[in-house]
């Protein structure tokens, strides 16, 4: 598999108490942030990769707190190559409402991995300046 990029996914208990810490207590700088103002999205430099502060944790199951975010050229191909692997897909590709297409599957422990493709025409891909 052709890796991308990626980043680590943590859905916090209390989101804006998480967002402090890492900004501020840690002093991780931002990438990006995204989401409504109410309850945004933070995704903040980890030295060589990214981590990623969105949604808030439920505690039920199949709510994970944690997730391994991995970007790749064609998410259908991985998606049949790992199927035939035996890997568990916990939820087939699909186009997301935020415009990236998801593939979720999991690791022998049970820790939720999503792979991503980003279409040609999702801002992702283009430069805003």
């Amino acid at each position: 598999m052709e890796v991308l990029s990626s980043r680590v996914l943590l859905r916090p208990r209390d989101p804006e108490r998480s967002r402090r810490f890492y900004a501020e207590t840690l002093g991780l700088a931002v990438y990006r942030e995204f989401g409504p103002p109410e309850q945004p999205g933070t995704v903040f430099f980890l030295g060589q990769g990214l981590l990623e502060l969105s949604g808030t944790a439920q505690g039920g199951a199949g709510d994970p707190a944690f997730s391994l975010w991995l970007q790749v050229r064609d998410v259908a191909r991985e998606e049949r190559r790992l199927r035939q692997a035996g890997v568990t897909v916990l939820r087939e590709a699909r186009k997301e409402p935020w415009g990236l297409i998801e593939l979720w599957i999991e690791d022998p422990d049970g820790h939720r991995i999503v792979l991503v493709e980003v279409p040609a025409d999702h801002p992702l891909r283009r430069d805003t300046r």
